[in-house]
């Protein structure tokens, strides 16, 4: 028999990195909020790699800060090792990435969210929603605990019916042995939700003390390393390293010849798997002319002896993984902690979504993270922001934040699940974002932190710091162009040893820092400023003024996408009355439901052709509303 246990204003089921970020947003915007989780002790686990970061992911952390979540803060708390990718190229692609420990991780996280404010956090196992006349009203929990509130958000991660296959072994669990939820799946699939099948997969973790460094290539931090988090101010100094090995020709002889026990080719998994992570298995039957494949490894923590062997995800059997380490140079001897294996569970198909992450077919009840077909911790946490921040504001009555895909990769992760879809576990990359230009790492709080202030995760204090910084990089940029240099000998000697070409009579400055082998270090030798700029103001006058031409360009882009996006499509329409339209673009449309031309023109199957057809139809179906109201 079950008893009423609570009312809430919202409920977010899963503590994992989804759910961390979706009740710490509801709570700190003032809604009453509960986190429930199948176990206290795995808040913000890492079931698989202990990593915040990386191409893009790195991007959605930045902005995940930049409107006031916790990812950020967390892992510059926690972080082991730092490095900034890609700096050889453009600053559009550069990406911070970093090792976590990660027990200090989970801990810190835990602890943050247990000071603070409206937000309670329980252990429980959520079985069933509790839904009436197609409006969720809560949950119920496996003990018979009625939790009620005006918005649940679903970040269930891996748990849905998981089930953890290793060769012939095939057991339900959800990650790292940890209870699956199996009756909440149910639920959803009674309520009329389409589920899809996905996989994923880890790798074994080894003993350091068995390890052979020697043969291996150290790979260490940035010794003056950048952070995640805008506050973030002083670093960690004992970093750790990670070392780089490779496959050997024996590594995939073993594999290939125990193909027939792989579960991935023996029929075992019915799941999709990521096509940007595949297992070792696969990699070797995919890449056969490779003769090699790069292997990381990576300590867990600072106060632990496990390995992560990052690049050998797989669910072979026991005995194979073990010979597959061994073949490995510096494993040769290594002992084995814990097995890889590859985890099956439900997703949720996410074009069942609205833009907001609140389902179509349930008012008030929101999913984020991997039930809604994505890998990763950074794509989970960017979602958990957004379905928080929305859930928080539908109990308030106000309109829900939607980021386009011109404002940041979060915008674009969650319009190619709504708008799109996804038939595997969907992976943020650099090259999904057709504005990666305007998207970059360094410039997260210009494009977001105004977002995060209005809605209330911004305090008054970090608003005010941004608005100097941004005060600061304008001023300096208008120093630049109004303020000349003379071919003095001091200017010439440090041109030509730039090799660049020396000046024939005064120039403004902002056209020497245009060159490209001349950077803002060098301005500040011929003329220094006046202002008190930190090294992050710096960087951003130098990117702002190199790539000004491109910028521009981008920008004059999103004003034609915005046009788009501003032309909104009723709820009530009716596809099947607008004749001219191809029968594939009338399904697609009725199927996703599109909120304005913008997300519509992004369907696939819906041609340009449908598109001028609907504008046309929109114009007279709004003049007919108009005379009728």
């Amino acid at each position: 028999m079950g008893y009423h246990a609570g009312d809430y204003d919202v409920i977010v089921i899963g503590a994992g990195h989804a759910g961390c970020e979706a009740a710490l947003a509801s709570a700190r915007m003032g809604c009453n909020t509960l986190l429930l989780t199948i176990n206290l002790d795995m808040v913000a686990f890492m079931p698989c790699n202990p990593s915040i970061g990386g191409p893009a992911k790195g991007h959605v952390v930045r902005e995940i800060d930049a409107l006031g979540g916790e990812m950020g803060r967390n892992i510059d708390k926690t972080y082991i090792q730092m490095r900034m990718l890609n700096t050889g190229k453009g600053p559009a692609v550069h990406a911070l990435r970093a090792q976590a420990d990660k027990f200090l991780y989970q801990h810190k996280m835990k602890e943050t969210i247990e000071a603070t404010d409206n937000l309670t956090l329980r252990q429980g196992m959520a079985e069933e929603l509790i839904v009436e006349d197609g409006i969720c009203k809560g949950i119920i929990t496996k003990t018979g605990a009625e939790y009620y509130a005006k918005a649940v958000v679903l970040t269930t991660g891996t748990y849905l019916r998981g089930k953890v296959i290793m060769g012939e072994l095939m057991y339900e669990s959800g990650p790292n042995n940890q209870q699956p939820s199996v009756k909440l799946s149910e639920s959803l699939r009674k309520l009329g939700f389409d589920l899809v099948r996905f996989k994923t997969g880890t790798p074994p973790r080894v003993h350091k003390d068995t390890i052979d460094f020697d043969k291996t290539e150290i790979q260490p931090g940035d010794s003056d390393p950048k952070f995640f988090s805008y506050e973030t101010k002083t670093g960690i100094p004992d970093q750790l390293p990670c070392w780089l090995t490779y496959t050997s020709s024996e590594t995939h002889d073993i594999i290939n010849a125990n193909l027939h026990r792989a579960p991935m080719f023996s029929g075992a998994i019915e799941g999709t798997g990521p096509r940007y992570c595949p297992s070792i298995e696969d990699k070797i039957v995919r890449f056969a002319d490779k003769p090699k494949h790069q292997i990381f490894l990576e300590p867990e923590g600072r106060n632990t002896s496990e390995y992560y062997v990052q690049g050998l995800s797989t669910s072979m059997p026991e005995d194979v993984q073990l010979g597959i380490l061994r073949s490995i140079p510096g494993l040769e001897k290594v002992e084995m902690m814990r097995t890889g294996y590859a985890i099956e569970y439900d997703a949720v198909v996410p074009t069942q979504l609205k833009p907001s992450l609140e389902t179509k077919l349930v008012s008030g009840l929101f999913t984020a993270g991997q039930i809604n077909g994505t890998s990763g911790y950074e794509e989970a946490a960017g979602q958990g922001i957004m379905a928080g921040i929305n859930a928080a504001r539908k109990v308030q009555e106000k309109e829900a934040v939607i980021l386009d895909r011109s404002e940041g990769y979060i915008g674009v992760l969650i319009d190619d699940l709504v708008t799109k879809g996804t038939s595997e576990p969907y992976r943020l990359l650099t090259s999904r974002a057709e504005y990666r230009l305007l998207l970059r790492h360094d410039n997260a709080d210009l494009r977001l932190t105004p977002i995060g202030h209005d809605i209330g995760l911004i305090t008054k204090e970090r608003y005010e710091s941004f608005l100097n910084k941004k005060e600061l990089v304008d001023q300096e940029i208008e120093r630049l162009k109004t303020t000349k240099v003379r071919p003095e000998p001091g200017v010439q000697e440090l041109l030509e040893s730039l090799g660049s070409v020396q000046l024939n009579n005064s120039v403004d400055i902002i056209s020497l820092l245009r060159r490209p082998e001349v950077e803002y270090r060098h301005i500040e030798q011929m003329s220094p400023s006046t202002l008190e700029l930190t090294e992050e103001m710096k960087e951003q006058v130098e990117i702002q003024v190199k790539y000004a031409g491109y910028i521009e360009k981008q920008l004059a882009q999103v004003d034609r996408l915005r046009k788009m996006e501003k032309k909104k499509i009723p709820d009530d329409i009716n596809y099947s009355d607008i004749h001219g339209i191809a029968t594939e673009a009338k399904q697609k449309l009725a199927k996703i439901r599109p909120v304005s031309i913008g997300q519509a023109s992004r369907i696939s199957g819906v041609t340009p052709a449908d598109i001028s057809i609907l504008l046309v139809y929109l114009e007279h179906y709004n003049r007919v509303t108009a005379a009728r109201g």
